[in-house]
């Protein structure tokens, strides 16, 4: 059989007629709680992957979007909606936190979001042993960017299956999944093909989003169409499956002052070439659980904050609430419980409250149906964590000259 390499043209006609028919998008102009209509550019909507529909936040660059980076970010998780990474971390919109009097939360405009602004970050341009030691560094602009912000994996924000057995998933699978969206989105949005495309996310993202980035790559050896123009890939605070980023806690928690020098140099010695988490030393177990006593009682995605309740679902079987299309529900879940108005984490549970209202479906083109509740982070996905470490994904892009950076 001959291979789309050698009929691209003929493959890329294909795929401009056919594809658009998996998805569907629509404009926003206003958002419930945003006051006037909205300084930038927002697009929202589906794209089918196999059985499962996958829904995106794209919002393009306030500064030139026809060459200005696209950037696909990815909110870790697993299972955390990536509306979290557009009003908490890089977009350019977020809560007004005061304290809830009933009324629709407010959104404000965030000026310092990665489509709107100029950062300057450390790139790293040659790894010797990735994370341990690196030969060399260059300074690179961070341009203003077009972002698409998608919920992945299937069951996360307004992304669902039209089958039970979509929601199976995986690291693998996902990213397989999100590789065909951005195929897919790009034939749909062909002004963008010719950007430089970055993967981006954080956290648990650190594990997908290298893999998912030499899938593009390997696509773009292999004459895949449509042919993508990866330069490079982000991660912020990443989750990677080494054991380091379980052991660098600890003296991490030394520098910050958690921990005395004392606890420090006794947990080293004691527990010099054992597993962190599975120790079989009981003095280094010993040592470990006073240290984690004194990490725990901090908060410690931002350790200058207080520590306050995580606004998470109540602890219920959500397979169950994330049915295919059209299934039936009667009940929602009940609300996260209330933190403290000084906490972060009271802006997460504002969100939860807007994102439930009819009106902002509605605004944002949700189908009907298909999401009963959203919640920022499903803690219930049926996913397999089958991608053990993102290291030597990230070795081998880095050594193929893509761009990396890699950021606390």
């Amino acid at each position: 059989m001959t291979s789309c390499l050698h009929l691209q043209p003929l493959c890329l006609l294909l795929m401009l007629i056919l594809w658009p028919l998996f998805i569907s998008a629509s404009i926003v102009t206003h958002l419930p709680g945003f006051h006037g209509p909205l300084p930038f550019h927002l697009e929202t909507g589906y794209v089918g992957v196999d059985e499962v529909q996958l829904f995106y936040y794209f919002i393009e660059s306030e500064g030139n979007p026809v060459e200005d980076p696209l950037i696909l970010w990815l909110t870790g998780g697993p299972g955390c909606s990536a509306f979290s990474g557009l009003v908490f971390e890089v977009g350019p919109l977020k809560f007004r936190s005061v304290e809830y009097n009933g009324s629709l939360p407010t959104l404000v405009y965030h000026p310092f979001s990665w489509t709107k602004g100029d950062l300057f970050f450390s790139f790293v341009d040659n790894f010797h042993d990735l994370f341990y030691s690196v030969k060399s560094f260059m300074i690179f602009i961070f341009q203003v960017s077009n972002v698409i912000f998608l919920d992945s994996p299937v069951g996360t924000g307004f992304s669902f299956s039209n089958t039970p057995e979509g929601y199976v998933d995986g690291d693998i699978t996902s990213s397989n999944r999100v590789y065909k969206f951005l195929r897919k989105w790009l034939i749909d949005h062909r002004q963008f093909l010719s950007n430089p495309l970055y993967i981006a996310g954080d956290s648990y993202a650190g594990m997908v989003v290298p893999f998912i980035t030499n899938l593009i790559s390997q696509g773009i050896e292999s004459g895949t169409q449509p042919p993508l123009n990866l330069k490079g890939y982000l991660i912020g605070n990443p989750g990677t499956g080494e054991a380091i980023d379980l052991n660098s806690r600890i003296p991490y928690a030394h520098n910050m002052g958690i921990i005395s020098d004392e606890l420090y140099e006794s947990t080293i010695i004691s527990c010099e070439g054992e597993d962190y988490e599975s120790p079989t030393n009981t003095v280094c177990a010993e040592k470990l659980r006073v240290v984690n006593k004194f990490i725990n009682e901090i908060h410690k995605p931002h350790i200058l904050e207080p520590k306050c309740p995580r606004t998470s679902p109540n602890p219920r079987n959500m397979a169950g609430e994330r049915r295919f299309l059209k299934d039936e529900h009667e009940e929602l879940i009940a609300p996260p419980p209330v933190p403290p108005l000084k906490c972060r984490s009271y802006a997460y549970y504002l969100s939860y409250i807007w994102a439930n209202t009819g009106a902002v479906r509605d605004a944002l083109h949700i189908q009907k149906g298909t999401v009963p509740e959203w919640i920022r982070c499903n803690d219930y996905l049926q996913y397999a964590h089958d991608l053990p470490s993102s290291i030597k994904y990230q070795q081998k892009l880095t050594s193929q000259g893509y761009r990396a950076l890699v950021y606390r």
